[in-house]
């Protein structure tokens, strides 16, 4: 295998380039990336503000029942959940990709200072056995000279007559001294040349050529995790595939849900008036004395008179249910406030009875009254059933509180109870008006609702609305609470005479006794006629999970194990009703806690 250290002994300066070189490349692909980061985050950004931007706003929740609107808003919530992908992939290519990068950068940068710095040690090293073998040669260069010269000098003398013997001799000592400084220097620069070369085999076979094995394994390690970083970034982009085509299919989804036969009995319901449309115009017999009629068509701002079942309707009345009617209703408003009968407007500026409106629109704002009204009649009665409840616990209990600190609390739910069953009432009484006027022949008992999840939600005829409130009404075997209700209760003697008001014709102008705590029901005096136990039936079942003692009023005893059935779920206080099996079929209340209730 080819490697740096044999191929390229003598490019040390080009190998120490190309090492800043490759690292200069792994910072810039670090930049990259961390640019990438920017743009996929602020990609990310738009796309939530996009959303945000397009949301429905709170006036436009009416428009939204349409199936394209329905669509469109699902849609930007699949954008929304794409925008997080995005997030997603910036956050884990900053932590997987750029981190790393920054690490290995570091990593490699202190690494190649060491080698670089043990290079030029070693590149010093043999540069200065060199110095001194160029030294010593010089030295052995000049030794040389003169002792050649001294020995020319010592012939010479020697040949000469006319000098003494002591001049020859000195001659002579000064040619051995050049000799022997001659050979010494001659050693030295045999020494220093063995050492050198020694030197230069070791430098450039075993210093150096380790020194370019670990700057070429350290290249090889930034091109391997070049490498790695790109594909990791891939993947990471890859990763998030799977629940952006979730997303892509949410939206698919959402498009396949358009339904243009839905959106057009939703405007049919939106805006029907339930008028029929007008007869025939009537012929005026100008030759029996009477006057002419002016013929004036709908919407045209004057009456009309025709033979047909919208005979005698103003514009008031053709109008509504229109485009145009939203300007009427407005001056409507405006003019009732200088008129006598301000306080049969709600708060938002229409009648509370909606006798501006069409007898359709009409009968659905009604329909939405009664609904609102009866979810808080619900309300109403679990928090007069809580408080009951406490009342009777204080009372078997002194210790635990005084019982009639609940009094204030009770009257005032009462009156609330009455106020709610007097709208019920109030509110039923114009549903059966509307009923029979926009029924001629006492047919029209149904909104158009053959399509599954239009309209909103209150399209039941009179009677199915009418029982709905009515047997809410009377769970626990309660009618509506009147305005004549006492709410003196005592151990002895706790029930309470309640007059029933807005129900349909099977309770109105009876009482209901409604006992003190909840099974009084149970005693041995049979129930009212118009109260059957089995008129409730099991919402499903329980086991208990510890054995009870009843110590209240309106609770009974359980063992642990005992399988019951479950009348009426938890309302928010902790206890739950139940009934024993047959043939006891005892009620009453349990805490929540003590039981396992199974799903039906």
């Amino acid at each position: 295998m080819m490697s740096w250290g044999t191929e390229l002994w003598d490019q040390y300066d080009n190998l120490s380039f190309h090492t800043q070189k490759g690292i200069d490349f792994l910072e810039r692909y670090g930049h990259f990336i961390r640019d990438r980061c920017l743009i996929e985050m602020e990609y990310a950004g738009k796309l939530r503000r996009l959303v945000k931007n397009y949301q429905p706003k709170k006036k436009e929740e009416e428009e939204y029942q349409y199936s394209t609107c329905k669509a469109f808003k699902a849609m930007l919530c699949e954008v929304n959940d794409l925008a997080g992908q995005h997030e997603v992939i910036a956050e884990n290519l900053q932590s997987d990709v750029i981190r790393e990068i920054n690490y290995l950068v570091k990593d490699i940068k202190e690494e190649r200072k060491k080698l670089l710095q043990d290079s030029a040690k070693y590149v010093a090293m043999i540069n200065n056995q060199v110095a001194s073998l160029e030294r010593s040669r010089k030295n052995y260069e000049k030794a040389f000279k003169e002792a050649e010269r001294a020995l020319d000098n010592f012939q010479r003398a020697d040949a000469d007559l006319n000098l003494s013997r002591a001049e020859v001799e000195k001659q002579r000592m000064n040619m051995a001294i050049k000799n022997q400084h001659c050979e010494e220097s001659k050693n030295e620069y045999a020494n220093q040349l063995q050492k050198t070369n020694e030197l230069q085999s070791q430098h450039y076979k075993a210093l150096m050529p380790e020194v370019f094995r670990q700057l070429q394994e350290l290249d090889e390690k930034r091109i391997r995790n070049v490498r790695h970083f790109m594909a990791h970034s891939a993947d990471v982009e890859r990763n998030v595939f799977p629940i952006i085509n979730k997303c892509l299919d949410g939206i698919i989804n959402a498009a396949n849900q358009v339904n243009e036969k839905q959106d057009t009995i939703l405007v049919i319901e939106r805006y029907k008036s339930g008028f029929e449309p007008p007869g025939d115009f009537p012929f005026d017999d100008l030759s029996r004395g009477g006057e002419s009629t002016p013929l004036v068509m709908p919407g045209s701002g004057n009456t009309y008179v025709s033979s047909g079942v919208g005979a005698h309707r103003s514009e008031s009345m053709t109008v509504k249910g229109t485009m145009s009617a939203g300007k009427l209703k407005k001056r409507v408003g405006l003019f009732a406030i200088f008129s006598s009968n301000k306080n049969n407007l709600s708060s938002s500026g229409d009648k509370d009875d909606y006798s501006e409106l069409p007898p359709n629109q009409r009968r659905k704002k009604i329909l939405q009254k009664l609904d609102e009204l009866q979810a808080k009649l619900h309300q109403e009665i679990a928090a007069k059933d809580g408080l009951m409840k406490m009342k009777g616990v204080y009372e078997s209990n002194p210790a635990l509180g005084d019982p009639m600190s609940t009094e204030g609390q009770l009257n005032e739910c009462s009156q609330r109870i009455d106020k709610l069953n007097s709208d019920i009432a109030k509110y039923q009484g114009l549903l059966q008006e509307v009923e029979c006027n926009v029924s001629p022949a006492g047919t029209r008992k149904h909104e158009l609702t053959e399509h599954n999840g239009i309209g909103n939600g209150s399209t039941n005829n009179l009677s199915n609305h009418n029982n709905r409130i009515n047997m809410s009404s009377v769970t626990d075997g309660r009618a509506p609470l009147g305005e004549d209700e006492s709410l003196s209760r005592s151990a002895s003697d706790s029930s309470v005479s309640i007059p029933a008001v807005g129900l349909n014709n099977r309770y109105s102008g009876e009482t209901v006794s409604l006992g003190a705590s909840r099974n009084s029901l149970t005693n041995d005096e049979d129930p009212p006629p118009y109260y059957d136990i089995h008129e409730l039936p099991p919402l499903g079942t329980c086991t208990a999970l510890y054995a009870f003692e009843a110590t209240s009023e309106g609770s009974i005893p359980m063992f642990d194990g005992e399988q019951l059935l479950i009348i009426e779920q938890d309302q928010g206080d902790g206890w739950t009703r139940v009934r024993r099996q047959p043939p006891n079929a005892e009620e009453g209340f349990v805490p929540t806690s003590y039981i396992s209730i199974h799903s039906s």
